[in-house]
């Protein structure tokens, strides 16, 4: 097994490589993580808190707010990763590697892995911004908010947790353009699970309720892995919040695997 799926990987990672669009898309989770990143940060000042103790700004979830942006882009790519062969490729690739949860391993590896890449470049520069631009707004040590530091562990944990639910948002999608096997359907799937949930939270007026929809549905629980303070007032904590994406994810791929295993082609 590991012998053929290490030809699967690097058959992946051709075509993935290959593709016009694949360094597009990879640059452009990058880049507009980045720039929403930054636009997010500049508004945001010290004008409304009285002290720092009675301001309640999370400036390092805000220097990585552009993630809710960059991963449409990831749920793009995953889509295309394995419905860009249903045109009529993924015969030639059956016929090369039979056994299709290989293929599907690699192909999500591969994806993972760029994502990865991708994703810590547009968190990486985020946080960059964000030491630019909060401390000139007033957020700086010498008025009691803690400076931008990766030694800092809550700073570390929500950078690295950040890049990990990109790589779920498009495993994700990865695992629901398998079973849908169509572009404009799975994508469309995906942003509405992702985005109707936080929607819905902000009209609606039930406090348990929005509770509850913040605790268990996969955008808002996944991103309480970028909080750094005052985690006792969450819905949900940051690593149990990540792990509710992952099972969405894990669940995704499952309802992908069986339906890519049983059908003809």
């Amino acid at each position: 097994m590991g012998a053929g799926l290490g030809r699967s990987l690097r058959a992946e990672w051709t075509k993935l490589r290959t593709l016009p669009s694949t360094a597009w898309l990879l640059l452009g989770i990058a880049a507009l993580t980045i720039a929403v990143s930054a636009a997010a940060a500049a508004p945001v000042d010290t004008g409304n808190c009285p002290s720092p103790a009675e301001c309640f700004e999370d400036t390092v979830k805000v220097s990585l707010s552009g993630v809710r942006v960059g991963q449409t882009v990831a749920v793009v790519l995953a889509a295309l990763v394995i419905c860009g062969e249903y045109g009529g490729t993924l015969r030639t690739t059956l016929a090369a590697q039979p056994r299709r949860l290989l293929v599907l391993l690699a192909k999500a590896g591969v994806l993972a892995a760029a994502v990865a890449v991708a994703g810590t470049v547009g968190v990486a520069g985020s946080l960059a911004a964000g030491h630019l631009i909060l401390p000139a707004n007033g957020f700086t040590p010498a008025h009691g908010y803690p400076a931008f530091a990766l030694t800092d562990t809550t700073m570390l944990r929500a950078a690295l947790g950040t890049v990990l639910y990109l790589v779920l948002v498009a495993l994700l999608s990865l695992g629901v353009a398998t079973a849908l096997r169509d572009t404009a359907g799975s994508i469309t799937t995906v942003l509405g699970l992702l985005f109707t949930a936080p929607i819905l939270t902000l009209v609606m007026t039930d406090p348990e309720w929005k509770e509850r929809v913040e605790r268990f549905t996969p955008m808002n629980a996944g991103l309480a892995i970028q909080a750094t303070r005052h985690l006792e007032r969450l819905p949900i904590g940051p690593w149990t919040g990540l792990g509710v994406l992952a099972l969405y994810t894990a669940g995704a791929l499952l309802l992908g695997t069986l339906s890519f295993i049983k059908r003809d082609q």
